[in-house]
């Protein structure tokens, strides 16, 4: 009865997938299988370079990049926003980030008149509880959702600061050019919420020190519960409020005791970093491309070629080496389709942000054309969930 209900619920609830497909008229990205590119354009801070490329059945990885206003009301402040949302048990959380956090982070700039740490931690929580009050509406049709999740890397240029916040395991890498070598070093900017790294669990030891098993080695990795790789995220409800950790969620989900404080936390990693002008460019992707290449590598990548193409030159090399790994010809795995892809390598996002220091110097007082471009110039309207699916290994 519960099967035939969820495929009822399925066929209700899953539009023909092209019907919301539409382009962004400013995106001018391409499409070659399932790689989607921007080569290049400009924001008020210099240029930039995007890629995504599918493994899921569904595209579970959001991004964007808006440039010009930065508040609500156009005296500003003016600066550069990007996002990249890694997506998992599904793709309704990356959405819906991708769909409010800027909005909410215009309006908490307009209300405190310029770009804070607080603006962008305010904006978090306002998309974590927008997020959490819609698992609440759609519990009776769609239990599932409450256990689908997203992590949340967001970078904001705005005059000479750059503003990093992260939830869960995407990450942000500086370019930095040395004078006397003219090499470029690699700076990791964002700190990471993943249970692979000994700090975050004796974070989660130190949180819940009555539970013994709040972070288990299941299958040589570290997870959550034993369930989820990392330890903040937008969503995942059903490990931070009891309530959504019940039937008629799947019992893979459900823990056999009742939890009585949040597991998983909404609350990002916020840096604050002075651009100086040998500060060249910063990396902005999700854990898909640094499962492949380090820092160091990436940076070294952006470096030795010319600007354009370069998200899509380092999401590449990070085929490259998933093909390699498999020993199998790049070739070959880019035959392989989307959801059987996904046993080779995750959905990988990249944005590179150029930096300009003569822009930045002027930007926050230089009004210019808003820019909004969707990583894979795909938008779903914001009331759009996707379909029921059978959750896989959710990891963050």
């Amino acid at each position: 009865m519960l099967s035939r209900l969820m495929n009822l619920l399925k066929a209700c609830f899953r539009p023909r997938s092209d019907r919301f497909i539409h382009k962004n008229a400013d995106t001018g990205g391409h499409q070659d299988g399932l790689l989607w590119y921007k080569d290049t354009g400009q924001h008020v801070n210099g240029e930039f370079s995007m890629a995504v490329v599918q493994a899921n059945n569904l595209l579970e990885d959001q991004s964007q990049l808006e440039s010009g206003c930065l508040s609500t009301h156009e005296s500003g402040p003016y600066g550069t926003f990007v996002g990249v949302y890694d997506g998992h048990g599904g793709p309704e959380t990356s959405r819906y980030v991708n769909d409010h956090l800027f909005q909410h982070l215009k309006r908490f700039t307009y209300e405190q008149q310029s770009m804070s740490v607080d603006v962008i931690r305010k904006a978090y929580q306002a998309t974590e509880e927008g997020f959490s009050s819609l698992v609440a509406r759609q519990w009776p049709m769609t239990p599932q959702l409450a256990a689908v999740g997203s992590c949340c890397l967001v970078g904001v240029v705005c005059g000479t600061n750059l503003y990093v916040a992260n939830l869960g395991d995407s990450r942000a890498v500086l370019g930095r050019a040395i004078k006397e070598t003219e090499e470029y070093l690699a700076i990791q900017l964002s700190a990471e919420h993943n249970a692979c790294i000994e700090s975050v669990r004796q974070e989660l030891q130190l949180l819940h020190p009555d539970d013994s098993q709040i972070v288990v080695l299941k299958h040589n990795v570290w997870r959550v519960k034993g369930l989820i790789q990392i330890s903040r995220s937008i969503g995942d409800v059903y490990l931070k409020k009891a309530e959504f950790n019940r039937e008629p969620l799947y019992p893979r989900f459900r823990l056999r005791e009742p939890f009585k404080k949040p597991i998983l936390s909404a609350d990002p990693s916020i840096s604050v970093h002075r651009l100086l002008p040998h500060d060249k460019f910063v990396i902005f992707a999700s854990d898909g491309l640094w499962e492949h290449l380090t820092n160091q590598e990436a940076v070294d990548i952006v470096q030795k070629h010319s600007r354009t193409g370069s998200a899509r030159r380092l999401v590449k090399t990070a085929l490259q080496e998933a093909a390699k790994k498999r020993e199998m010809r790049y070739s070959d795995l880019k035959k392989i389709d989307r959801g059987v892809r996904r046993h080779f390598h995750d959905d990988i996002t990249v944005i590179v942000l150029f930096l300009d220091s003569n822009l930045i110097s002027k930007a926050s007082s230089v009004k210019g054309p808003n820019i909004s471009v969707r990583g894979g110039g795909i938008n779903f309207p914001s009331n759009t969930l996707a379909p029921c699916t059978t959750p896989t290994a959710t990891t963050g």
